[in-house]
């Protein structure tokens, strides 16, 4: 479980609320939720979410919380998946009591779906998917009756024992709950509890051949494990009548609720598993960890820490609206995190050559740096100079504007930790550009010695050219344009709508929102940094000198040859509104 301790209790909240009450009128003895994600891809930004709702308020008032996977359709499931959200709800810093899969249940489940038919409540429809969708009505308009709604309990028992024996083909058959065809709630309208699927389960292998929905399963699931408080995001509202009528009609032995509180959008940002797929098998991405992916798995290759994702959850709180969240919150949050972490270092991504020709040549004093000028206790390093540098291109202009304070013909400028250069020649190549500078340097000028001679205007950061370490920069910007994805209907789809074939979910999804694909989310430039940083490991992160924070890459770095993920700029205009 959480340490409750470096896990701050959760703001007042209406979920909270209800906790409360029902642990103060004995309704309930011990809290027991539960995170129950389909492992059909990689968590997201929005499951940190639901992850911190279910693990901290569970913690917070002393009970428990389990991790089950919700493995009910084996046409998009995968060991891969299992294996990954494990992985980053531990990253997270949490911890689960049990660790169940709704597999598990299928037994219990399949006699459970029997008790219904044996109490006239469930049928066996031989409708196709297409027709059942045509008859199932709209919202102003009721469904239609099956023609097969009527059949008796006998040949309804027979047909459901030979869908499980495997007589039938995928689609073929179904079985619906018997509730009401007039229903306002569409849900309510004889929803499909089990479909025929043919597939191999990662789990139970070839035991099965027909699969519960999840609809169905997810309340037997809640009741068998005794979770008191079943809190799952808004989209599940219209679905809560089925879940509570499952319960009711399936004689479960426990009694769980179900809240539902808005999900967590981030702007640019898409968190449907069926587009981030898409995304990944498309090649848009080079896989679910990708640092422009809102996977946890992405954020963590691009350097974001557990801290500021637990804490940039909290901030936006727990409510019953939807919400959406600018990218420079949880930008915030990071940049909040590693301000007193991060060492600070130099990095030069576009690199222009320096000769200080009044320098001695071959030799090479040690100066000394802060590691984090925030942070005295991180100490200092030393760091090489000599007669050859690398500043970067953007810090020279052979005719520059005004108010122009860098390095420029007859210019004096300040390099970090270093001296006073003045920049007295340029060396061009044949075709003009500028490959070279010519600078002196003034000796009585070096930093931390009180040299209050003059001023300068500029200080500009470079790396020693003779120790430099070569390294590959990676600069991302959002990966979607538009402000807003259509995501809220696509749940919708997925949760509540066509159902009903022994493939579900696996049509071709909508490549619309594929136009909206940033094809400048990713630059790649090749540069240097200081030689201490050879021996930089995967998941390291600095922060370089007026460029922002970085993180080493960790499919991409290689022993001497580090690759850095840009995890955010230095600077934000963004400030966190005060708290009233």
């Amino acid at each position: 479980m959480i340490n409750v301790e470096n896990h701050p209790a959760t703001p007042s909240n209406f979920i909270k609320n209800i906790i409360t009450e029902d642990l103060k009128s004995g309704k309930v003895k011990e809290i027991v939720t539960r995170f129950p994600p389909e492992p059909n891809g990689y968590l997201h930004i929005g499951h940190a979410k639901a992850i911190w709702i279910n693990f901290a308020l569970a913690a917070e008032f002393g009970g428990k919380t389990n991790l089950r996977f919700d493995d009910t359709n084996p046409v998009k499931e995968d060991v891969e998946y299992v294996n990954s959200i494990k992985e980053d709800v531990k990253w997270l810093g949490y911890d689960w009591a049990e660790l169940r899969f709704a597999s598990d249940y299928f037994d219990e489940m399949y006699n459970r779906a029997v008790l219904l038919i044996k109490k006239g409540k469930a049928y066996v429809d031989d409708q196709s998917a297409d027709e059942i969708r045509a008859n199932r009505g709209t919202l102003t308009e009721p469904g239609q009756n099956s023609p097969y709604r009527d059949r008796s309990v006998e040949e309804n028992l027979d047909l459901f024992e030979r869908m499980r024996a495997g007589e039938f083909a995928n689609g073929e058959r179904v079985l619906r709950a018997k509730i009401d065809m007039s229903s306002p709630n569409i849900n309510l309208r004889d929803p499909v509890i089990y479909r025929i699927s043919h597939t191999h389960h990662h789990n139970t292998g070839d035991k099965w051949c027909i699969y519960p929905m999840y609809a169905f399963a997810h309340p037997i699931e809640d009741a068998i494990e005794g979770i008191t408080h079943s809190l799952c995001s808004l989209e599940f509202e219209d679905q809560r009548p089925f879940y509570d009528w499952v319960i009711a009609e399936c004689e479960m032995p426990s009694t769980p609720h179900q809240y539902e509180f808005g999900r967590l959008n981030v702007a640019q940002t898409v968190t449907s598993k069926r587009k981030l797929k898409q995304l990944v098998d498309e090649k848009y991405v080079d896989g679910w960890d990708d640092p422009r992916m809102p996977t946890i798995s992405g954020l963590r290759r691009l350097g974001y820490t557990p801290d500021a994702i637990r804490n940039f959850v909290y901030e936006t709180g727990i409510s019953k609206a939807y919400g959406q969240v600018d990218r420079q919150v949880l930008e915030h949050f990071i940049r909040e995190d590693l301000k007193l972490k991060a060492p600070r270092t130099m990095a030069v991504l576009d690199p222009l050559k320096v000769v200080i020709t009044n320098y001695p040549e071959g030799q090479v004093e040690w100066l000394d740096a802060e590691n984090n000028t925030e942070n005295p206790e991180m100490g200092v390093r030393q760091i090489p100079f000599s007669r050859e540098i690398y500043i970067e291109q953007e810090d020279f202009m052979e005719e520059p504007p005004s108010k122009y304070f860098r390095l420029f013909p007859g210019n004096e400028v300040r390099l970090k930790h270093a001296y006073f250069i003045k920049c007295n020649d340029v060396i061009k190549d044949e075709n003009g550009k500028v490959v070279e500078i010519h600078c002196t340097y003034d000796p009585e000028t070096k930093s931390g010695t009180g040299f209050t001679g003059r001023k300068v205007k500029g200080t500009i950061h470079w790396v020693e050219a003779t120790q430099a370490v070569p390294a590959e920069f990676r600069l991302f910007e959002p990966l979607i344009n538009d402000e807003e994805v259509d995501e809220e209907v696509e749940v919708e789809q997925e949760v509540a709508g066509d159902v009903t074939s022994g493939d579900e979910g696996t049509e071709a999804p909508e490549k619309t929102f594929l136009d909206s694909v940033n094809p400048n989310s990713l630059q790649i430039v090749q540069g240097f940094v200081e030689r201490n940083m050879m021996d930089a490991k995967p998941q390291d992160k600095f922060q370089f000198f007026r460029h922002g924070y970085f993180n080493v890459d960790s499919k991409y770095s290689e022993p001497g040859r580090p690759v850095f993920n840009r995890i955010v700029s230095l600077k934000s205009s963004f400030q966190l509104p005060k708290k009233s």
